[in-house]
Order: structure tokens, then C-alpha cells, then sequence
């Protein structure tokens, strides 16, 4: 019995309604709308849902199943697209969608045609995943959208990612997600948990519980069910039994014998279902097995009834509301029902049927959902506990999945077929695959998903299984795999394992082609540039010959990324524009983008950084008719950022920064956001920031990084934060860990090299008042270093004049560059020495250029060095006359006092001598006593520790 009535939620439906409107000023909002099972969240959802369709919104809706837990990838997603398709037509929805792009949804559904046989794994995923982003936004812009994902404690893996996903990037558009969930079956290791705790952070997301009924409203709820009043004490006697939870109200109305109390949930569940005939009961079990929503066609077909027989005996399940029609198939009216009804299988019982979908589906695949008749079939022989069938369609299954994208479903369905695999003789050749090569494909799909410890198992237990003399090949592909996982851990051995898999592969083969793709990459990266482009040639001849032109495109990328590290920008951007020839050529979205990204970065590096930020530009807005944003996209983005960053415009870079890792890019691109958020922090002085960002990115741990890139800049942040802090002798400290390294620790790329070259410099000469010494050594190693290196470039000549303390030259060079931070860094260390040789007006010009620049982009470090330099040389940053913003007691005294007498002053209070205040303002001792009188009679002082007391007294020294 079902209240027709709607009972209470008004305080649910009026938060639901606010996150609507929200999401109608394009301030995309999400509800998680959480539970105990039986507890009104469907009907408070349905409730809602309707009356927001009355006034325009769109409703789509999608829901978990149980199977989705078993390798059932994108259930709900995969319902919201077959209703869109059936509401609007599948041509009508690709139309919404980038050129292309729908292909990748014909992986969920095949009325969007046959996929594209682009099996690009890595980047496969995060394309579907944008897809959908777009579809969801396209939509939005013709009307409102309400997003309903029912029962996600269900929900796979790829789902939550996806939910996670969309949650994060819908930011602007009208859409509104309504994710329910049973919170009474979130056990502490349940994975739903760091989900919903990661959601309940996102800007716009809420978490709504929806709480039992009171007395009063389930008295509401019974006068619904009965049409009348209802007497007080059956009230209270359902309240008491039913503790306010909706679904059970219901089946306690059903009950005749209301005197009795079931001993369990399990019986009260059941009682409406006991009193209908056998042989309704027996066809219910069937449909259990089926699931919660079972199609006609299937049901007769595993019952061996006729249609008339079926829907006979189905007739007073019906009109019982245990079950319900929708369309050509029936649903259980509560998830509860088919669960409790599911239980009163005998075993022989549940073994028969399940095994018995099974067969039927397998039969004719067109009984059910497009895309689900592997995954059930599996599911189905799984449950029936016959362990040939059971491993074959988790085999087939587990390919299905991988086709999707689906690979940490793929993993599991893989992981049945390992468990099975000693219970089935000659699974071998059932499968027409090895032990080994299950093995491979579990680590293939790890390496893919992230699941690294897992990925690593996989490959040890192959590996073991091989014989590197016999079967080299395979050897060397499980090595190259170990190597990825190794560098994803954080681990290092990736390198060894590459050189013995380059070993174990001769000839001009594909596998040694593979091999020394990643082992040239690999050097590239770690800055053995010589080694890796010879390999990276060897590789390229052989893809010539072959005729392979993907991998030619891709080896001349990588061959660009050896020539930007060696500082050779020009033929970087010429080997690019080859390769992103051939990409256009052979249509790949992957190649054109990394090619694409890569020319950016060498214009910047060249001092182009405006041309840097048009194409970069250019780049992202392809990004997204590829469907690519969340990786290509993203470090396009982050490129654009660095860009940003040399222009001086840090708004912008922080703001494009935040835009990329809204995207939930890959980790490797989003530590390069990371640190590039980290320059902006470390140029503001916000040391607590950037400590955090160097956390997030691993830059404290004692292990040196292979990526020269990663490592050196991780380097470069550190004695930023150490300076920061106030510690020269530890920023020195890390200078001499990265010119101590084996091997040249810097590549001739100007904005990685030379600029560590620069800041390298810096420190020595900072840390010179403190440990002269050891400030000399480590400078002679950075001079040596230096000598080694070349410049290709205007951005590298202007580092190189950084570092050979010709100040006054990089000034212009940065000016002519238009990188106004670095131009304000030169005239202000070009100032200090003017100081330091008794020129004040020049010492006063290059400190007046430097201080707007610094005061304009709030870079206080900066600006505080500039302060203090023209304080101790006796310099006005400004022609307006100086407020010292000093009241109260002896005001007028202090008003009275120059710049210099202020500096002056302060060290005074320091407890200085004349000779000491005299060398630290350039300036002679006579003139410090001079000074120390004037200051003495202005503040009416008769001794200098008088005076010392009135300067902390006004707040002098701060």
C-alpha cells in the first residue's frame, strides 16, 4: 500500500529548490541526498523532480544497480543517454557534441554508431569523461538541467570518478546533480566514503539527509493509505514498529494480523509478498535474480511461461505493489523487496535460475540494455557457482570493459578469471589465452587507472611465469610497464629496468622500437639528452621504415623535448611543427596537442611568451573539440601559466592554474600546476602557501626525483621558501645539492638551466654575509657549471647576465623582453651595487624603476629588499614627500626625521657602533655621528639608548 498523499520533506524540498536556483544562475550546485534504505528518498526525489519539470527544467535521470559493484561500468550514465536518445534522437544529441566526439559514447551506446578505433588507453577514459561534461553543458544552454544518479552506494568505480568529475566542472552552467545514497550501508570501508567526503568539499555541493517521519506525519502517511482518519492507537502501534521509516509503514498497513510483531526486517518485508499465490511467489524468486528491473521477454523466457501465463501469474503481484510496470518490463517497487525476496532462494534454487539468465541472455543478447549482456551473462554464471562458465564470461566481460573504458572494472572481472583459474582444467585454452597473458592485460589496465600496487603484483606474478631467453619480448613489455609504475609511485629503478628491456630486444622490431620510444623519452627527461636522442633516432628510422606514422609523430616529439632541454628552441619548434603535420594527417587529436604544447613552451623559453599565451590559446580551445581538456588541455594550460607567469601578469597565471586543476588533470600534470602556483606564492611571500604546495608535490622527501625538470624546479622552490624564512645558509644548502648531483644537473633550457643558474648566484652572494666560505665554494661550483652550459636564446642570455652580476645589461634585456618581475630583480640588485660603490643618484634611479613594478604585482619579498636598500643608501622611492604615519607623543619630533635619520635609528636601536652603521649604509662614520646628533636633539634624547627607548616606544622599527 502506497500513500497517494505526500507526507512532509518540507524542509528537504526547500533546500532541493535553493540548489536549483542556484544552478539556474549558472552556478552549477549538487545535492547528495542521503538515507537509510526505505526511507522516502526516491518519492522526495520524484516529488521534486516533477514539480521542477512543470517549470521548464529538463530531468534526466540515471540509476546504480547492484550488478554495477560486479564490473557493470557507467549504469547510470549509460540510462541517462538511452533516455536523452529516446526523448530527442541520437542524431539530434550528437549534434550536440564536438566533431567526432560521439563515437566515444558509442562505447556506452550503440545507437551513436561504431566507436572510433582509437585505443589511445590513457587519455581514452578522460575523453568519455569530457564528452559527457559537454553533453551536460550543451544542454544546459537550451534549458535548465536536473541531473538525478539514484543509489550510488552502488555505484563502480569508473561512476564515482565520473560523478566526481562532473561535480568538479560544472561549474558555471545550469545543471543540478541529485546523487542519492543508502547511508545505512556505508560501512567504514565502504568506497563511497572518501567520495562523499572529497564532494562535500567542492564549492556548491550539499549534503542533505533525509530523516524518519514523525508521529504526525506518519499519521499523515496512514490517512493516505486508508482515506480516513486514523485512530490514535494504531498510529502510535505503526510509529512504535515501524520507527518513523516510511517503507515500513507500508508493510505494516499491509499486515492483517497486526497483533503480531515480525521478528526481523527480513519478515516484515516479506509478509505482503506470503500471502500471494505460489506461483507468484515462484516467479517473483525469478525476477529477484534478475535484478530490480526485469524485461517481459526475459522473464518468460528464463520462467518457460507464455505471455498470457506470465502476466497472469504476475497479476497479483501487481495489484499487491510488490512489483510495478514499467514499460515492457517490471521493476520491484523498493530495492528491499527484490533483496528480501532474493534471500528465500533455496540454494539449488539460486544456483538453477541464475544459471538459467545465463543462458537465456547468451541465447539472444537483445534481452537486455545494449551494452549489459556480457557483464550479466558474467554475473549470472558467477552466481550460479559454475566456474567454466563463470571464467569465460568474465573473460569476454573484462574485454568489454577495457572497449569502454571501464579498466578498473576491467581489473576485477580479471581478477575473477585469476581466482578461477585453478578450478578449470584447460582454462587456457577455453579462454585461448595463458595465465601470463591475463596477468598482462590486469597490469596493462593498472598502469591505466592508477592502481600502482596493484599494477606491480601483476607484473611480478608474470614476470615469473616468463622466460626472458624464450620470450624476450613479452619480458621486455612487462619491464616497461614495471618502469611506468615505478616513476608513478615516486619509486625510483625505472631507468634500470628500461636499459635491461632495451637489452633483451635487438633488430629493427617493433618491441625494440617500443622499448627505446620510452627508454629515450625516459633520458630526455632526466636530462641525459645526448643518450636519449640517438635512441630516439634508432626508433625513428625504424618507424620510417615500417611506415608508421603515428609512432614517427610521436618519437619527433619526443626528439623536440631532447633539442627545448638541450636549449636548441629553434629546431624544437621546426621538429614540432613536423609532427604536428603528420598528427593532422593521420587525424590524432594526441599527437597534434603534445606537439602543439610543446611549441608553447619553446616560445616562451624564447621570450615570446606573448605568442606562448595565443597559441596556448588556440591549443586549449582544440583541447576541447578533441576532448581532451583534462589532459592536453591541462598542460597546455599549465604551459600557458608559465607564460603568464614571465609576463609579469600573476593574476592571470593563478587564475588559470586553479581553472586546470579543476579539470582533476593526471598527478604528473597536476604537480607542474602545483609548482607553478608555487612561483606565484613564493613572488607574493607567501611562505605558508608555498610550503604547502612543496608538501603537495613531494618536495621534501630526501630522494632525489629522476625528472630533471620536476626536480630542479622542486629545488628552486625550496630556496625560495628558505629565503622566505629567513635562511640563507639553507637555501645555500640546497644550491649545492643540485650542483653536487652526478652528471650536469642543469639542461641549457632558459627557463630551467639558466634560471637556476641565476637564483644559484643569488644565494651565494646572500649567503655570503654568513658563511663566506662555503658562500665562495659553492659559487666556484656554479661558475664551473656555468661554463659548461650554452645559450641559445634571449631569455637564457638574460640569466646568464643575472648570474655574471652585469645587472644593469639584464635590466634591459628583461625590459626588452616585457618581463617585468625579473627587470624590476636586475634594477634592484643593479641598485645595491651602485650603493655599495658610493653612486646614491645612480643607486636612487634603478630603485625608483624597480619599486612601481614591485608594488604593482605585490611582490612583497621584492619590495621589502627595494625598501630596505633605499633606506640604507639615503634614497627616496618617491618624489612626494615622505608620511611616516607616526602620531600621538613626540609626533612632530619623528615627522622631522629623514629617511636617513629613520635608518639610521633602527640601528641604533640595534645597538650598532658609528663603524658598523657607517659600512652597512655605504656611507662614513663622521657622517653616522652627525646623524646620531641630529636624531638626538629631534627626539629630545640625551643618549643613545634615550633614543633607542623612543624609537620602540613610536613604533619605529617595525
Amino acid at each position: 500500500m502506497v500513500s497517494p498523499v505526500f507526507v512532509g520533506r518540507e524542509a528537504e524540498l526547500r533546500t532541493l529548490s535553493e540548489a536549483f536556483e542556484q544552478a539556474r544562475k549558472e552556478a552549477a550546485s549538487a545535492v547528495l541526498l542521503g538515507g537509510e534504505a526505505g526511507g522516502g528518498k526516491t518519492r522526495l526525489v520524484t516529488r521534486f523532480t516533477e514539480e521542477a519539470a512543470c517549470t521548464g527544467a529538463h530531468v534526466i535521470s540515471g540509476g546504480c544497480v547492484e550488478l554495477s559493484t560486479e564490473g557493470l561500468a557507467y549504469a547510470p550514465f549509460t540510462a541517462a543517454l538511452r533516455q536523452l536518445v529516446k526523448e530527442m534522437g541520437a542524431p539530434e544529441v550528437t549534434s550536440l557534441l564536438p566533431d567526432g566526439a560521439s563515437r566515444d559514447l558509442a562505447r556506452l551506446l550503440p545507437e551513436f554508431g561504431e566507436p572510433t578505433g582509437d585505443r589511445e588507453t590513457e587519455t581514452g577514459r578522460a575523453r568519455l569523461f569530457e564528452q559527457i561534461l559537454t553533453l551536460l553543458q550543451r544542454l544546459a544552454e537550451r534549458r535548465s538541467v536536473i541531473l538525478v544518479i539514484e543509489d550510488i552506494h552502488w555505484a563502480d568505480r569508473s561512476s564515482r570518478d565520473l560523478i566526481a568529475f562532473l561535480s568538479r566542472n560544472l561549474r558555471t552552467s545550469p545543471v543540478l546533480m541529485i546523487m542519492t545514497y543508502r547511508s545505512d550501508e556505508l560501512h567504514r570501508q565502504h568506497p563511497l566514503r572518501p567520495v562523499l567526503a572529497e564532494l562535500s568539499r567542492v564549492e556548491g555541493v550539499v549534503r542533505l539527509d533525509v530523516p524518519r517521519l514523525s508521529e504526525s506525519e506518519v499519521a499523515a502517511q496512514i490517512a493516505g493509505i486508508r482515506g480516513d482518519v486514523p485512530e490514535f492507537a494504531l498510529v502510535k502501534s505503526i510509529y512504535q514498529r515501524s520507527e518513523g521509516i516510511p517503507l515500513f509503514v507500508e508493510a505494516l498497513m499491509e499486515r492483517d494480523d497486526d497483533c503480531s510483531v515480525p521478528e526481523s526486517l527480513q519478515d516484515l518485508i516479506i509478509g505482503s509478498v506470503e500471502r500471494l499465490p505460489e506461483e507468484t511467489q515462484r516467479l517473483l524468486r525469478i525476477a529477484a535474480a534478475g535484478g530490480n528491473r526485469v524485461g517481459h521477454e526475459l522473464l518468460a523466457a528464463v520462467a518457460d511461461l507464455s505471455d498470457v501465463d506470465l502476466e497472469n501469474a504476475l497479476r497479483p503481484a501487481i495489484a499487491g505493489n510488490v512489483i510495478q510496470v514499467d514499460g515492457r518490463a517490471y521493476a520491484f517497487r523498493h530495492s528491499l523487496i527484490r533483496e528480501a525476496v532474493h534471500e528465500e532462494m533455496l540454494p539449488g534454487e539460486h544456483n538453477r535460475i541464475h544459471a538459467r539468465f545465463a543462458e537465456e541472455i547468451d541465447r539472444d543478447r537483445r534481452l537486455v540494455p545494449p551494452g549489459r549482456a556480457a557483464i550479466e551473462i558474467a554475473h549470472h554464471w558467477y552466481s550460479a557457482r559454475d566456474h567454466l562458465w563463470a571464467l569465460i564470461s568474465a573473460w569476454e566481460a573484462a574485454e568489454k570493459a577495457a572497449h569502454a573504458f571501464a579498466y578498473t572494472e576491467q581489473i576485477q572481472l580479471l581478477e575473477r578469471v585469476l581466482s578461477l583459474w585453478d578450478r578449470v582444467p584447460d582454462a587456457a585454452e577455453r579462454i585461448g589465452a595463458d595465465h601470463t597473458k591475463v596477468l598482462e592485460l590486469a597490469s596493462e589496465a593498472a598502469v591505466i587507472c592508477g592502481e600502482i600496487e596493484r599494477g606491480l603484483k601483476f607484473v611480478k606474478g608474470a614476470l615469473a611465469e616468463l622466460d626472458e631467453t624464450t620470450e624476450p619480448d613479452r619480458v621486455a613489455h612487462l619491464l616497461i610497464r614495471r618502469a611506468q609504475l615505478k616513476s608513478d609511485r615516486g619509486r625510483r629503478g625505472g631507468l634500470d629496468d628500461l636499459r635491461y628491456a632495451e637489452r633483451l630486444v635487438s633488430g629493427a622490431s617493433a618491441a625494440r622500437t617500443q622499448v627505446l620510444t620510452r627508454l629515450g623519452s625516459w633520458l630526455m627527461f632526466t636530462n641525459q639528452t645526448v643518450e636519449g636522442t640517438a635512441l630516439t633516432q634508432e626508433a625513428l628510422g625504424i618507424a620510417r621504415n615500417i611506415g608508421d606514422e603515428c609512432l614517427e609523430a610521436e618519437l619527433l616529439t619526443n626528439l623536440a623535448l631532447g633539442q627545448s632541454l638541450d636549449g636548441d628552441l629553434e629546431a624544437t619548434l621546426r621538429t614540432n611543427e613536423r609532427a604536428m603535420e603528420i598528427g593532422a594527417k593521420i587525424d590524432s587529436g594526441r599527437i597534434i596537442l603534445r606537439a602543439l604544447a610543446n611549441n608553447v613552451d619553446a616560445l616562451n623559453n624564447l621570450g615570446r611568451s606573448e605568442e606562448a599565451v595565443a597559441l596556448a590559446l588556440k591549443g586549449e580551445k582544440m583541447a576541447r573539440k578533441y576532448g581532451r581538456s583534462r589532459v592536453s588541455g591541462a598542460f597546455i594550460a599549465n604551459n600557458r601559466a608559465e607564460a603568464l607567469e614571465a609576463l609579469g601578469r600573476w593574476d592571470e597565471t593563478v587564475d588559470t592554474v586553479e581553472q586546470a586543476l579543476a579539470l582533476d588533470p593526471p598527478p604528473k600534470i597536476r604537480g607542474h600546476l602545483l609548482r607553478m602556483h608555487g612561483e606565484i606564492a613564493a613572488g607574493r611571500g607567501e611562505a605558508e602557501l608555498l610550503e604547502h604546495l612543496l608538501v603537495k608535490v613531494g618536495a621534501f622527501h630526501n630522494e632525489r626525483d629522476e625528472y630533471a625538470q620536476e626536480w630542479i624546479t622542486n629545488l628552486r622552490l625550496l630556496v625560495k621558501l628558505h629565503l622566505l624564512r629567513g635562511r640563507p645558509v639553507e637555501a645555500l644548502d640546497v644550491v649545492e645539492e643540485m650542483l653536487e648531483a652526478s652528471g650536469q644537473p642543469h639542461s641549457n633550457k632558459a627557463m630551467l638551466g639558466w634560471r637556476a643558474m641565476a637564483q644559484a648566484r643569488m644565494v651565494c652572494d646572500l649567503a655570503a654575509t654568513v658563511a663566506p666560505e662555503r658562500a665562495l665554494a659553492v659559487a666556484a661550483r656554479a661558475e664551473a657549471s656555468e661554463a659548461t652550459m650554452t645559450s641559445d636564446g634571449p631569455v637564457a642570455d638574460a640569466f646568464r647576465l643575472m648570474f655574471v652580476r652585469d645587472y644593469d645589461a639584464a635590466a634591459a634585456a628583461w625590459e626588452h623582453l616585457g618581463r617585468s618581475y625579473w627587470r624590476a630583480m636586475a634594477l634592484a640588485q643593479a641598485g645595491s651595487a651602485r650603493a655599495k660603490a658610493g653612486d646614491r643618484d645612480g643607486a636612487a634611479a634603478r630603485l625608483r624603476g624597480a619599486y612601481p613594478i614591485a608594488v604593482a604585482l605585490g611582490a612583497r619579498p621584492l619590495l621589502g629588499e627595494i625598501e630596505a636598500l633605499a633606506r640604507r643608501a639615503g634614497v627616496m622611492l618617491t618624489t612626494a614627500p615622505a608620511e611616516n604615519g607616526h602620531g600621538g607623543q613626540n609626533g612632530s619630533a619623528v615627522a622631522e626625521l629623514t629617511p636617513r635619520e629613520l635608518e639610521v635609528l633602527r640601528l641604533v636601536a640595534l645597538g650598532r657602533s658609528n663603524r658598523d652603521i657607517a659600512g652597512e649604509l655605504f656611507i662614513s662614520a663622521k657622517t653616522v655621528s652627525v646623524h646620531v646628533s641630529n636624531i638626538l636633539g629631534k627626539l629630545g634624547a640625551s643618549t643613545r639608548g634615550e633614543a633607542a627607548a623612543a624609537a620602540h616606544r613610536l613604533a619605529l622599527l617595525t
